[in-house]
């Protein structure tokens, strides 16, 4: 039989009686948590005050920054002329520019004709056999030509992956029935339509770009001609079969080698393909930007910088240059560009590489200046007081942000039914304390200033005596400090051993510095809970002990009334055998 459970012999649920003992007993414990738990609200009160003064003192130390009422504004007349920017410093005033000439980028122009023809000898529908013209779809036209059809005189012919270009020139003869004839001149590197007749190209249903790729137009006549020549390069075949006019060599080695500008650039002429070449080019820090005009077929390199500049080209080991026609010796040349062209207020012409004038080309320190047209503007720097305004505005909000928590804090609420609730630092005289100082701080004048602005009140804040927040009651008294007496407004907040961030900051110092009060409190609040919580571990244990000592002493009050039970039981017995 387990006598622990409880009354099992004597009936009595002394258990419950115990639990209610010990609760009993742990009514002290309860008003300790009580406390201890208003003490913890405080501190949290307390970290979220520091934290918000925190906040307050680097808006603080904005406001103190001198180069903040340095900072200047620029606009421009006629922003589709120039843009504009200035840094803080830099002399206000009015400046007019006038811009007589843009700056552009030099380039150099690759000779003309550098791909191949399409073919080595002329071609007509009745050439002679075998037939060896180039299959349309991969020759070297200035866009690759795809399979499909295109429309003559209305009737559709149709070019398929394999067809070559006499075989294209008889499908056009046999879809025209013989009305339209098509030859390729070798020498001229062009395909000529001919017919009696005007002839009519193109529908919008075509599903093949032949007539565009061959450079077919219509013109209102019975001859049309390809509008330029039509051997182009293969941007996406290897150098050595691209079909250049003078076969790409890299020495043999595989490890060709020219230099723009003094810059490098590798090539294999077996495995690079044309893109691969230029591409390395547009990536290197040679400073140009390469690319292939298939309409004038002639690769041309542009300076990424604008300026009468050169380009400065050489074949190392190979012939890439050569062959792509953009030495002068083989026909390339370089067309110069020009510099920036300006006056300032009327003065000497002046000169200057780039679209972009800054003080190294004009006597203007701070102003930056680009030229996007040629005209007339005028560039007006003033004082930016907006980031004055700003600076003081972003202080004023921490500052009535903290004055707000402090009230909420220590101020007291009824509730619908009369009940009068106590803010969680009302009886705490510190908060209201901080609210009082800081109010002091931020109203009293600054005797030790020399200036004309000793008051925030001078610069429109005032506070109402209602409560201990800044409201910003006079704009105009603001925004004529800062347009007329700006220095003074400098000094107001900035000066060092008088100013009013110093006397803020002093103070802030003293509240949430490395030795603050508030560190402090923190400390000793934090003790306190740690204390509270030793006390309730303590009361607690001699809790446990006292129950642990009725638990024993009930069970053997069980344990004797089984005895003495039992014992009744066979005296019982024995009478009754009797």
């Amino acid at each position: 039989m387990d006598l622990g459970i409880s009354g099992l012999v004597s009936g009595f649920d002394w258990r419950s009686f115990i639990d209610q003992m010990t609760e009993v007993e742990r009514a002290p414990q309860n008003l300790l948590k009580t406390e201890q738990s208003k003490i913890q609200q405080q501190k949290d009160a307390y970290s979220k005050i520091r934290s918000q003064l925190e906040s307050l003192k680097s808006r603080a130390s904005a406001l103190a920054d001198p180069t903040l009422f340095q900072s200047r504004s620029v606009s421009v007349s006629d922003s589709s002329v120039a843009r504009a920017s200035v840094t803080s410093g830099v002399l206000t005033g009015s400046f007019s520019f006038n811009i007589i000439q843009l700056a552009t980028s030099a380039s150099q122009q690759g000779g003309v004709n550098v791909g191949a023809s399409l073919s080595a000898t002329d071609i007509t529908a009745s050439s002679p056999e075998p037939d060896t013209s180039p299959v349309v779809t991969s020759a070297a036209f200035p866009v690759q030509v795809t399979a499909g059809t295109f429309t003559i005189n209305g009737k559709q012919v149709t070019i398929e992956s394999g067809d070559t270009l006499r075989q294209v020139f008889q499908k056009i003869s046999d879809a025209t029935g013989g009305e339209v004839t098509a030859s390729y001149d070798a020498a001229a590197d062009k395909i000529t339509l001919s017919s009696s007749n005007v002839i009519n190209l193109g529908s919008s249903n075509d599903t093949s770009n032949f007539l565009e790729a061959a450079r077919l137009y219509f013109n209102n006549s019975g001859t049309v001609t390809s509008s330029t020549r039509l051997g182009s390069i293969k941007l996406n075949s290897v150098l050595s079969s691209a079909n250049f006019s003078t076969t790409i060599s890299d020495g043999g080695s595989g490890n060709g080698e020219f230099k723009i500008n003094g810059v490098s650039i590798q090539f294999n002429a077996s495995t690079d393909t044309v893109s691969d070449v230029i591409s390395r080019i547009n990536n290197s820090s040679a400073g140009v930007f390469a690319y292939y005009d298939s309409n004038s077929d002639r690769f041309i390199l542009t300076n990424k910088l604008t300026g009468d500049r050169g380009i400065a080209l050489e074949d190392v080991t190979g012939n890439f240059l050569e062959a792509t026609k953009l030495l002068s010796s083989s026909g390339g040349t370089l067309s110069r560009g020009n510099n920036l062209l300006y006056t300032v207020n009327g003065g000497d012409q002046q000169s200057s590489l780039s679209n972009t004038i800054t003080e190294a080309n004009m006597s203007i320190p701070g102003l930056t200046l680009t030229a996007l047209k040629t005209g007339t503007v005028n560039v007006q720097i003033d004082n930016n007081t907006d980031a004055v305004k700003n600076a003081l505005a972003s202080f004023i909000e921490e500052y009535n942000k903290v004055q707000s928590l402090i009230d909420n804090y220590t101020a007291s609420s009824t509730d619908s039914s009369g009940k009068v609730t106590a803010g969680i630092l009302a009886a705490d005289g510190d908060a209201n304390e901080i609210a009082r100082k800081l109010r002091t701080l931020a109203t009293s004048s600054l005797s030790g200033l020399s200036g004309t602005i000793i008051r925030l009140e001078q610069l429109g804040y005032t506070s109402s005596g209602d409560n201990d927040s800044l409201t910003l009651t006079n704009g105009t008294a603001l925004d004529n400090a800062l347009s007329q007496n700006l220095s003074a407004v400098k000094d107001f907040f900035t000066n060092e051993s008088d100013g009013f961030i110093k006397y803020f900051n002093d103070y802030l110092d003293k509240l949430i510095g490395d030795d603050g009060s508030l560190l402090n409190k923190d400390l000793s609040l934090t003790n306190q809970v740690k204390s509270i919580d030793d006390q309730i571990s303590s009361m607690e244990r001699i809790v446990q002990q006292t129950r642990e000592q009725m638990i024993a002493s009930f069970t053997a009050m069980e344990q004797a009334q089984s005895r003495i039970n039992q014992q009744l039981q066979y005296l019982l017995q024995q009478f009754g055998s009797k």
